[in-house]
């Protein structure tokens, strides 16, 4: 239990930082001077529609795991084995896109010819994209906790998960919007090799489950 709080952890604040999740929403914050509490609200809205369909998607993948948890034996060294071998191809992906990001993108200057829209839009228009834009990286992590701990693991995941992503999403739109560029130059690295970082995360858990299983 407590590895798997750990890597959620973890799953959950490196996702956060990606500045493509918070960044926009910063930008056009500042853009249409929204005031320090309608930030905040809109901020997790939109945060709490992406982690949404994520949550779905994984309970999805979670509810395979648990299936297969059935098999005894077999389940727990295929748990592990998933969670490397899934890390091993975000890794080919970063490798063959050269850094490409893998989120549908949400950009300010996307919105630039819009400014005269209205909140109301803009915020929609931000939800879906966002909401049609899971994170996949995590749903590996969701078949081995269903694999591991049941519904309660992937309960427990699917709560740290919303709780740190929004709180970090706040927290991030807020700084971004009086120190917008050089918060965004500082984790730009970060969104660029996303595939990558969150491969070796999910690598790393792979084997450190492998060796305590045996």
């Amino acid at each position: 239990m407590t590895g798997i709080i750990l890597g959620s952890l973890v799953l959950s604040i490196t996702h956060a930082l990606i500045p493509n999740h918070w960044f926009p929403i910063a930008a056009i914050s500042r853009s249409e001077k929204w005031s320090k509490s309608e930030s905040i609200k809109i901020t997790s809205f939109i945060g709490f529609l992406h982690t949404l369909s994520t949550i779905i998607f994984g309970i999805l993948v979670g509810f395979i795991g648990l299936r297969l948890k059935e098999l005894g034996e077999i389940s727990e060294h295929l748990a592990p084995i998933v969670l490397i071998l899934f890390g091993l191809f975000l890794i080919l992906l970063q490798i063959i896109r050269k850094g490409k990001h893998q989120h549908h993108t949400i950009t300010s200057e996307s919105f630039n010819q819009n400014v005269n829209k209205s909140k109301y839009a803009i915020v929609t228009s931000l939800g879906i994209m966002m909401f049609f834009s899971p994170c996949i990286e995590i749903e590996a992590y969701y078949f081995t906790v269903g694999t591991n701990l049941g519904w309660i693991g992937i309960f427990i995941l699917s709560i740290i998960y919303l709780t740190i992503t929004l709180i970090m999403m706040v927290i991030l739109v807020e700084l971004a919007r009086s120190s917008l560029e050089k918060l965004n130059k500082k984790l730009h690295g970060l969104d660029k090799y996303e595939r990558a970082v969150n491969g070796v995360i999910l690598i790393v858990l792979g084997i450190v489950q492998f060796i305590i299983k045996h």
